[in-house]
């Protein structure tokens, strides 16, 4: 029997774009918010909140912006990337993590551009597992130089990956990366298996004239390798012009999966999450969307991003950003400073990224330079 995505299938929020009504500011007064002046309290230690109710304890780390891939939604051809020497260092970082896990900081992922092309970046890793208060240490990669890295990286205490991967046409890789090297992936990902990587998420960017094609295979691949498979709807944060027409929503392409793969059914999953969870009816795998486009999840985020020179970011759409690469470097070192600055940029935190609004402005900053 033919399976609908119907309305008792889906979450609702899957198929419908609106802006989520939030608490107003002066609803919300957490106990690190000063009552009579509606700013954050500097002092003591607690949760990351903002001014709609929203608590922060993800970090997205950029750990460089080179890349040896030029996806197209993701980068230009032509770049110049940062001197080696505006990189925040491994201390840095770690200096960094240190500080805001106080706060609530318990979860950090370390992407790039490919986060595998900075030096010994195990060496990383190990400095982080081995910070009291951080539970989940997590990785996304192209998979180019995940062969020959990934025991040193599950030795440091790496044990969770996110691969991005949008095909398995040697000739679509090459036309929406630019390069070539599917074999790579396809083997870097064979070895993450044996070393004991799991769960292993493949990250595939739906654009239309692609994903018709692209889609169904993968999600057959990753049943058939006990991979998860992430659809993210396509957005305005590469180097080429964004048309809207390009996007697949989240539901058409669960649709072609319960179509041509297999029953698909909805499943509890973390709110603050921004993939929507399903699994095959018949137990073998999952599926995850993030569908940014037709159902925003700003409501419920609870992440930052820091730049691999050290700009403190509330949202990937953000057009203002907070240096604090200078705070790391001073001597002697202000923790508490430091902290009342990221207690600050929560609290800025807008409401959402109205890429529905007229007044929409995409970031300067294309994905490379922020951080995936």
């Amino acid at each position: 029997m033919k399976q609908d995505a119907n309305p008792e299938f889906f979450d609702k929020r899957a198929v419908t774009v609106t802006r989520h009504k939030l608490p107003l500011a002066d609803e919300i007064i957490p106990w690190n918010v000063d009552s009579e002046s509606g700013r954050p309290d500097s002092a003591g230690d607690g949760v990351l909140i903002d001014r709609y109710g929203r608590r922060h304890n993800n970090l997205r780390i950029s750990v460089t912006d080179r890349c040896n891939l030029r996806c197209t939604y993701c980068m230009p051809e032509e770049v110049v990337f940062l001197p080696r020497r505006e990189l925040l260092s491994f201390e840095e970082i770690t200096r960094f993590v240190e500080t805001v896990v106080p706060l609530g900081i318990d979860k950090v992922r370390l992407t790039g551009g490919e986060p595998l092309l900075r030096k010994e970046l195990h060496k990383l890793i190990h400095m982080l597992a081995a910070l009291p208060g951080l539970r989940d240490i997590s990785l996304t990669t192209n998979g180019l130089l995940l062969a020959e890295q990934a025991q040193q990286l599950y030795d440091a205490g790496l044990r969770r990956l996110n691969i991005s991967l949008d095909t398995l046409d040697p000739l679509h890789f090459r036309q929406l990366t630019r390069r070539d090297g599917l074999d790579k992936v396809l083997t870097g990902i064979q070895v993450a298996r044996q070393v004991g990587f799991r769960p292993i998420k493949i990250n595939m960017v739906a654009i239309r004239g692609f994903a018709e094609r692209d889609l169904v295979p993968l999600a057959r691949f990753c049943r058939e390798w006990g991979l998860e498979l992430r659809i993210i709807e396509y957005m305005p944060i590469g180097a080429e012009e964004w048309e809207q027409s390009k996007v697949v929503p989240a539901a058409e392409c669960l649709q072609w999966i319960i179509d041509d793969v297999a029953p698909l059914r909805s499943i509890d999953y973390d709110p603050s999450s921004p993939a929507q969870e399903y699994e095959y009816i018949d137990g073998r795998g999952r599926v995850g969307v993030i569908a940014t486009i037709t159902r925003p999840f700003c409501h419920s985020c609870n992440r930052l991003r820091l730049t691999a020179e050290g700009k403190l970011r509330y949202c990937l759409f953000a057009l203002e950003e907070t240096d604090v690469k200078s705070m790391l470097r001073s001597e002697p070192f202000d923790p508490h400073y430091l902290q009342k600055v990221v207690r600050q940029v929560v609290w800025s935190k807008w409401e959402g990224h109205q890429i529905h609004s007229p007044d929409f402005i995409k970031p300067q900053r294309t994905m490379h330079a922020i951080g995936g």
